[in-house]
């Protein structure tokens, strides 16, 4: 590293001034690491989720047990349905005045996809209380 200064004559004298263009470039580089990570940390969610168990839940007169098996196979209070009769259930029980609570019971063996469509159906018809009925005893 030199010290010295720019006139042609005289003695050199060292340099009481730091040079600021390494460390300006050095935290540019660290600026630009730290802008392009941060969003990859940010993806990451860690979720504890809940345990099966639960309390009994009382049951109030107005609401419709709906059924899933494992083959994809729906019944609405206990009476097996195919899509069509379920979309127009579906769609006079969310307009019926007390709406009814939607409760759902799906086959531990059920693909997620049967339940989901489900889902979507009866949010599209307009049902919002939806519940997800679980076996409260432990495994």
């Amino acid at each position: 590293m030199a010290f010295g200064g720019f006139q042609s004559g005289g003695p050199s004298q060292p340099v009481s001034e730091i040079n600021m263009i390494p460390l300006i470039d050095v935290m540019l580089v660290l600026l630009i690491i730290f802008i392009i990570t941060a969003p990859l940390l940010t993806h990451a969610v860690k979720i504890n989720l809940p345990k099966a168990t639960s309390q009994v839940n009382i049951t109030r007169p107005e609401n419709v047990q709906l059924a899933i098996r494992s083959t994809g196979e729906v019944f609405w209070n206990g009476e097996p349905v195919d899509g069509r009769e379920l979309q127009q259930r579906l769609q006079d029980a969310a307009r019926l005045a007390p709406q009814p609570e939607l409760h759902l019971r799906a086959d531990a063996a059920a693909e997620y996809r049967h339940v989901a469509k489900i889902l979507s159906l009866a949010a599209s018809k307009g049902l919002t209380r939806i519940a997800f009925v679980t076996d409260p005893r432990e495994p």
